[in-house]
């Protein structure tokens, strides 16, 4: 399992890490909502492949046998070495080439709840709170956290459906319902 997750976590790292690195040259042209589309449209893709590492171990054991446990452990170690790769090029990007992102992200943000025309008590609590997370982005830790949470149910929902799909038991196992039929035929 190791090599299936290795090859097709650091392909999958790559691609996502490619792909964001393009789309955020595009991101100030398209607006924050298509902006996020885009961003998750290429996690996807690069989690695609978290279906074809899982198929890819599946095939290559005996019997073409793979639960759905084990299925889902290939699968969450690729998420998990794509999610990494996506941290790693975020901080790279963000601290390098764009410090001030996160600011006009922010001061978007603040904008949308003081023009929101909640209560000037509410608006005031929920501008702190936003305050507050922009403080603790600029931690380089804390950050790394935040951006590990963006990829992560992205990957998990693509490895549990992978997982699904793909889990196979072997042809000499028979079914609870067929030992059933065979006792009720023979009784």
């Amino acid at each position: 399992m190791k090599k299936t997750v290795l090859t097709f976590g650091l392909i999958s790292g790559v691609m996502i890490s490619v792909l964001m690195g393009t789309s955020l040259i595009f991101a100030s042209k398209l607006g924050s909502a298509h902006s996020m589309v885009l961003g998750y449209t290429n996690m996807v893709a690069s989690f695609l492949l978290v279906y074809f590492g899982v198929r890819s171990y599946r095939d290559n054991t005996p019997g073409g046998q793979i639960s759905f446990g084990r299925a889902f452990a290939c699968g969450i170690l690729i998420t998990l070495i794509c999610s990494v790769f996506y941290v790693g090029m975020w901080e790279i990007l963000y601290f390098n080439f764009m410090p001030h992102f996160m600011d006009s992200y922010f001061a978007a943000q603040i904008h949308m709840v003081q023009s929101s025309g909640l209560d000037p008590t509410a608006a005031a609590a929920k501008v702190a709170a936003i305050q507050r997370s922009q403080q603790l982005y600029q931690n380089p830790f804390v950050n790394m956290a935040y951006t590990f949470m963006e990829p992560l149910p992205v990957g998990l929902i693509i490895t549990l459906i992978s997982a699904a799909i793909l889990r196979r038991k072997g042809a000499a196992e028979p079914s609870a319902a067929m030992m059933t039929t065979n006792q009720e035929a023979g009784a």
